[in-house]
């Protein structure tokens, strides 16, 4: 019966080869790594034990080695897997009742530790489980080396509650790594072998047995076990260690080969200094309700992710475990560049176009269904009269793109956001006229590659954080689809890097001023429960988010107060080096001239030269409004109540029905719902607004807009 219960294991489990043990190893916990090998973070991987990585048997301690051979195989190295003169011993003093070492070696602990079938039961194992255990580790001894065996036994023996194989146990217990073991460490993990759990008394005294046995002192023992003991359980890893990248480190763990190390894209060197700077500009705001923050930085050319810092810690943040890159909050006027890039694509406004900064008032439905007015205001609740796009733009001010984001419709400019790949929240209907101004939710990862977009003359293309293991990296250009046309970035990029354009609101001296050239944009949200700083130069994108993670408003904390001073501190890291140059115009652009000396135009939009003072040509409709709303005074003759059509010389129609051409026409107004169409003379894409007139004025209150 034993004989053929032998022959049946034998043909039940095949002896797997060394390489093939070492390769199934999977520690529990798994180093992100920074693209240049370096650790940034630890991360837990498998809850059910934890598992150091394999380590060779020359980076395990000398003294472990001997300490372990010494207490539990002192034969190791002359049997051949089964200590015959051992077994004899241990029958005789099991006949004699007498107390002596077991019989089991190093090598037919292995074999039990290989197959579960063989590991020891509570009440012991049985004749043909011995036997079985014995012939196993003879054949180990036949096809694997003693150094082989004595490695994997290291690195497989269970030590102490989770910990499995030195080099976990060196680090949990120790904080070092398993190659500067001492003589005491040593002695305490040989002990723990055979009592994994025992009390700390028996741990010490047999740790003493093991060392006196070796002719050492023991004085030690108890201290070095005590400390052991208090050390409180963590990352398996040796020293304070780091953790810089927890955030992607999870995200990136999902799908991952169990026990491989995650390679990302991060740079380690950047990724510190994102954090720092996040840190400390929250810490300067401590006292302003602000505790949440997150960077991103990308390269422009792969899109490689070179930081994600997703909260600045359990020592600043209550919901440090939220990775703030991925949450989807309010941009405030960081969607501002994308609605006048569509502007701009669709030939409606050029960069020296003026748009009126004043009290302006347009018909929204709500979700209800119930309509009401929309009334924008300015940050600073004042207004500057004509301004230019390049000014209204760069000066953030809000009234000038509501208006520039009524003459393209919330349809479009829903539509250009999703085109720019930023998901946004709910539908245009939902947003209405407030879209402009940032009121759909998206993500900093989606807003910064929005932005590299931009960097990147207008084509969007894809974000990777992992890293690719090649012998050849190239970078890899935008492959994904043309958002704007290369002119189109261009000049948008220019007037979110013209410190002179952004003086309006921002003054000559604030964050967004950097060494060399940057385009940037802030922005805020309604009640100030987000800021965020929004920009790149010619080789990076970096995007900021400071606000609460609660949705918590903060105290008197803006975009260029909160986001921008971390935004350019990481900027001034990234070339310290190498200042940012300017691009190049692309095709497809064209200096101005005269009045227009500094300005840059899509080919084809240009005015004619004009001496200097000229006012800018408008383009398309300027009044009225998309979404405009006149109510009819009851007390005024109708015929000094004529609607005023302008815009750029062209064709008019109203509902259909064509009115006249010119740059002005003037409009009997009557009741009712209507289309006002504008086709320019090179025959180009028409413009449409759409506006209502009623014959009583309704009961409305004024609303105050946020931004």
């Amino acid at each position: 019966m034993v004989i053929g219960g032998l022959v049946a294991v034998r043909s039940a489990h095949a002896l797997p080869s060394f390489e093939a043990v070492r390769a199934a190893h999977a520690p529990s916990d798994v180093p992100l790594l920074a693209r240049d090998g370096t650790p940034l973070h630890w991360l837990r991987t498998d809850n059910t034990v934890r598992r150091g990585p394999w380590l060779a048997l020359a980076d395990i301690s000398p003294a472990l080695r001997l300490a372990i051979v010494h207490s539990e195989d002192q034969r190791f190295w002359q049997h051949g897997g089964v200590d015959w003169r051992a077994v004899a011993a241990s029958a005789w003093g099991n006949a004699w009742n007498t107390r002596t070492r077991g019989a089991s070696t190093l090598t037919m602990q292995l074999a039990g530790l290989a197959d579960d079938t063989l590991l020891r039961p509570a009440g012991g194992r049985s004749i043909g489980q011995k036997l079985t255990q014995a012939w196993r580790a003879q054949q180990l001894e036949a096809r694997w080396s003693k150094a082989q065996i004595l490695e994997a036994y290291l690195n497989r023996v269970p030590l102490r509650g989770e910990l499995v194989g030195v080099a976990a146990a060196s680090l949990q217990l120790f904080d070092k790594h398993a190659s500067g073991l001492d003589a005491v460490e040593a002695a305490l993990l040989a002990t723990l072998v055979r009592a994994p759990n025992a009390a700390p008394a028996v741990v010490e005294r047999r740790a003493c047995e093991v060392l006196r046995a070796q002719a050492l002192a023991c004085e030690s023992v108890a201290i070095t076990w005590t400390q052991a003991l208090a050390r409180r359980p963590g990352a398996l890893r040796a020293g304070s260690g780091e953790a810089l990248a927890p955030h992607l480190a999870q995200r990136m763990a999902r799908g991952a080969t169990p026990g491989q190390p995650l390679r990302s894209t991060l740079d380690a060197g950047v990724q510190r200094v994102a954090l720092a700077a996040l840190r400390r500009q929250l810490s300067e705001l401590r006292g302003r309700e602000v505790e949440d923050g997150a960077v991103l930085v990308l390269d422009n050319r792969s899109g490689e992710v070179l930081a994600w810092v997703g909260s600045a810690g359990p020592l600043q943040s209550s919901a440090a475990a939220v990775d703030a890159v991925l949450a989807r909050r309010q941009p405030g006027s960081t969607l501002k560049p994308f609605v006048y890039a569509q502007a701009l694509q669709q030939r409606l406004v050029t960069a020296a176009s003026l748009i009126d900064d004043a009290p302006l008032q347009l018909s929204s439905e709500g979700a209800s269904g119930g309509a009401s007015l929309y009334q924008p205001q300015n940050y600073d609740r004042a207004y500057k009269g004509a301004v230019g796009v390049r000014t209204a733009l760069a000066s953030s001010l809000n009234v000038p793109a509501v208006r520039l984001g009524a003459l393209l419709g919330p349809d479009a400019v829903f539509d250009t956001l999703v085109r720019a790949g930023l998901r946004p929240s709910e539908s245009a209907g939902f947003h209405g006229h407030a879209l402009a101004l940032g009121s759909a939710d998206v993500t900093l990862l989606d807003l910064s590659n929005a932005y590299r977009m931009l960097a990147g003359g207008g084509r969007l293309g894809p974000v990777r954080w992992q890293a690719e293991v090649k012998a050849d990296k190239v970078a890899l250009p935008m492959t994904g689809p043309t958002v704007f046309a290369p002119g189109v970035a261009y000049i948008v990029a220019d007037i979110l890097a013209d410190p002179a354009a952004r003086a309006t609101t921002f003054g000559l001296d604030s964050p967004l001023v950097t060494r060399g050239w940057a385009a940037v944009k802030t922005g805020t949200s309604k009640d100030l429960r987000d800021n965020w700083c929004i920009g790149f130069t010619d080789r990076y994108t970096v995007g900021v988010w400071v606000g609460n993670a609660s949705g918590a408003p903060m105290h008197g904390v803006s975009g260029v107060s909160g986001a921008a001073p971390v935004w350019r501190e990481v900027v001034a890291f990234l070339h310290a080096g190498s200042p940012s140059r300017a691009p190049t115009p692309p095709p497809g652009v064209v200096a101005g001239s005269g009045a227009y000396a500094g300005e840059w135009f899509v080919a084809g939009t240009a005015p004619p030269a004009a001496v200097r003072g000229q006012a800018a040509q408008p383009f398309g409709i300027t009044s009225p409004r998309d979404g405009s709303l006149f109510v009819l005074d009851p007390d005024i003759p109708m015929a000094a109540q004529r609607l005023v059509f302008e815009g750029a010389p062209g064709r008019w129609s109203l509902d259909g029905q064509l009115l006249g051409s010119g740059p002005r026409l003037r409009w009997l107004p009557r009741p009712g719902r209507h289309v006002l169409q504008w086709q320019g003379a090179d025959a180009g894409d028409a413009v449409r607004v759409a506006f209502e007139v009623r014959a009583a004025p309704p009961p409305t209150r004024p609303m105050r807009s946020s931004r």
